[in-house]
Order: structure tokens, then C-alpha cells, then sequence
């Protein structure tokens, strides 16, 4: 049984003798049955499909957008986001996050035994990263209230987790306000709000003020996605040096765990600069190989056929289905669902390869 039923703010519940009650609140690490079973989504086949007419097959053809098949690399990743956050309530108790932020305040730099984790999740485009690490973390509460700890008063709200976007224009100023809406919306505060005097002020203003904020509200974990951004944006104005070592600085300063989401042209970047490279180590997703595991993913949406008839899958159509996209699981179901509406277009009684094709 789960120590959290599922929601976003969550009353916490201490296990454990550590002393500190972020690392105590912490929920259960899932196992790779219970995490499948929690992020998978298959949406229900009406019981009266055979009386349907085509108009109506293909008006369920949409909700194939919300079929999602876990796949064994998925965990490896929910498993990667909760040891770093897990990691970062290793190196913050109540005590040193007090000291972290009266260092921001007094402009002097922290000083830790221990630094936050970080990396990256690179994958080509379709291949599911943004979806998988949302549903990773949408296993586990946002955010987590604390009332009392071992009888003494301890109010305070733990985020576990946010998720940003990296600003298209390589900005620290932006990259802060993100970080403050998303905080923002996690714990129903007002920050974004109460900056707006400082929209005039510098970035170093700006990623001050963060770096209190995450160390005031315990962020465990923040994931910038889209990193990308940040070298599209520098092969114009080469100005993504200022926003990565605003980036490295968050890990070094807050004891906030930060992970990188986005496509393989990162990497290009991560490699070009030597401080990055052991910061930015981690999963990279290749588009599927026509393996176990590819036909696994064919076989279960392959039950979603809305056609009069269900075609039979065979090596040929499926070998089709990962030719014609290269293994990317959004294309390959992007297929599979214009092919049916194709064939019911055109009277047919289910896909075939010309379909597909």
C-alpha cells in the first residue's frame, strides 16, 4: 500500500530516525509493476463498437492521443528523477537550508559536504521524453505539508518537484519567472505577483531571488525542458554561457537537484563545455529497434483497431509500421490511427500495408 493517496498536496507522514523530516516525508519508491500500473492509460473500447457506423469509429480515433503503453525504460527513468530528489533532502535539513538562505541574503556563497545530483534526458523528437518524465512525476504528490515533527511545530510546504520550460531566448530573467509560476502554482503563493516591481532589475536580481525561493519552499527536484532552447538560441546570439551557469549555480548553491530534458542537439553543447559534462550525464532514448520490446508496444495499441474488421498483426505490418517513422512511438501511433481513418474514408474493412504505406 502506498504511504500517499494519490493527489497533489499530500499531509506528511515521517518514517524513519534521520532527524530530518524532508527525507522522512519522503513517499515509497514504487516498484516497476506498481509504477506501470500507475502511469499506463488505455482508453476503454466501447462495448458496442460492432454497431457503430464509420462516422462514429472514426470519431474514437482521437482518444488514441491518450493511450500511453509503459515501456521498461520508463522506470529506469522515474527511478533516476526520485533518487535525485531523494538526494537533495539527503543534503538539506532544516538547519542548513536556514543557513543557505541567509547566505543568498548576505551575498555570500554556501559551502556543502554534499552537492545536489544532476543530468539530462535526451531523445530525438516523438520519443516520449516530456510525457514519460511528467507521468514519472505525476507518481508522486507535488507537494507535501509538514504541521509538527517529533512534537516541536515544523510549518512548512516541501515541494518535491517542478517542472519549467528552458526560455527560447537563453534568458535568466525569463528562466526566474518560470521557475517563480511554476512555484506559484504548486503552493497557490504569490511570487510571480509580488516580482513584478523587479521586472526592471538585473538577472542577478532575478536568480538571487530564486535561489531563495527553492531553498525556502525545500524544491527537490527541477526539470528544465526543452534545453535545446538554450543552443538554438546560442548559435545566434551565443548567449547561453550567462543561463547554463545560472543553472550550474542553482545545483551548487540550493541543494536543488536539477535535470535537463530535450532533444540530442543538447548535447552538443553539454560536451563543449567541461563543467557541464559530468553534470549532464544520463538517459539518452533512441527510437525503438523492431525487438521485443517494439512489438510488445505494436501488440497492445494494436487492439485499438475502430475498423469493421480487426486486421491480423503480422511480421509484415509491423515491420511497416516501424519503417515508415523509424521506431518513434508518437509516429508509429500517429499511423496507426490515420491508416484506420484512411480505410474507413475509403470502405475498406481494415488496414493493410498499402494503407500504411
Amino acid at each position: 500500500m502506498s504511504k500517499y493517496s494519490p493527489g497533489h498536496t499530500v499531509g506528511a507522514i515521517y518514517e524513519g530516525t534521520s532527524g530530518n523530516p524532508y527525507l522522512e516525508a519522503m513517499p515509497d519508491m514504487l516498484s516497476p509493476k506498481q509504477f506501470a500500473s500507475a502511469v499506463a492509460s488505455y482508453p476503454p473500447i466501447p462495448h458496442n463498437l460492432a454497431q457503430m457506423s464509420q462516422e462514429e469509429r472514426r470519431g474514437l480515433l482521437p482518444s488514441l492521443s491518450s493511450l500511453y503503453v509503459p515501456m521498461p525504460y520508463q522506470y529506469a527513468i522515474y527511478d533516476t528523477l526520485y533518487r535525485a530528489i531523494a538526494t537533495t533532502y539527503r543534503t538539506a535539513d532544516v538547519v542548513e537550508s536556514t543557513r543557505a538562505i541567509n547566505a543568498y541574503y548576505c551575498g555570500r556563497a554556501t559551502n556543502y559536504a554534499t552537492q545536489a545530483d544532476s543530468g539530462s534526458i535526451l531523445g530525438v523528437p516523438g520519443c516520449g521524453k516530456t510525457a514519460t518524465v511528467r507521468r514519472c512525476l505525476s507518481t508522486l504528490p507535488q507537494v507535501i505539508e509538514h504541521m509538527e515533527y517529533q512534537g516541536q511545530p515544523c510549518y512548512c510546504k516541501q515541494v518535491l518537484w517542478l517542472h519549467v520550460e528552458c526560455p527560447s531566448d537563453c534568458s535568466i530573467k525569463t528562466l526566474g519567472f518560470n521557475v517563480m509560476a511554476a512555484l506559484d502554482k504548486a503552493i497557490g503563493s504569490h511570487y510571480l505577483d509580488s516580482i513584478q516591481g523587479l521586472r526592471s532589475a538585473s538577472a542577478s536580481a532575478i536568480a538571487t531571488q530564486v535561489k531563495i525561493l527553492l531553498a525556502n519552499n525545500h524544491v527537490g527536484l527541477l526539470v528544465v525542458d526543452e534545453i535545446q532552447n538554450a543552443v538554438l538560441t546560442a548559435r545566434k546570439t551565443r548567449q547561453e554561457k550567462p543561463l547554463l551557469r545560472f543553472l550550474v549555480e542553482l545545483t551548487n548553491e540550493t541543494m536543488t537537484s536539477i535535470y535537463f530534458v530535450g532533444t540530442p542537439v543538447a548535447e552538443e553543447l553539454f560536451v563543449s563545455q567541461e563543467h557541464l559534462k559530468r553534470r549532464t550525464r544520463g538517459i539518452r532514448l533512441a527510437p525503438f529497434k523492431p525487438d521485443g520490446a517494439y512489438l510488445d508496444f505494436v501488440r497492445k495499441i494494436w487492439l485499438y483497431q475502430y475498423t469493421a474488421h480487426a486486421a491480423e498483426l503480422t511480421t509484415s505490418l509491423s515491420n511497416k509500421l516501424n519503417d515508415c517513422r523509424g521506431g518513434i512511438p508518437a509516429y508509429v501511433v500517429k499511423i496507426f490511427a490515420e491508416a484506420q481513418a484512411q480505410a474507413l474514408l475509403q470502405g475498406r474493412s481494415c488496414v493493410d500495408d498499402k494503407i500504411i504505406q
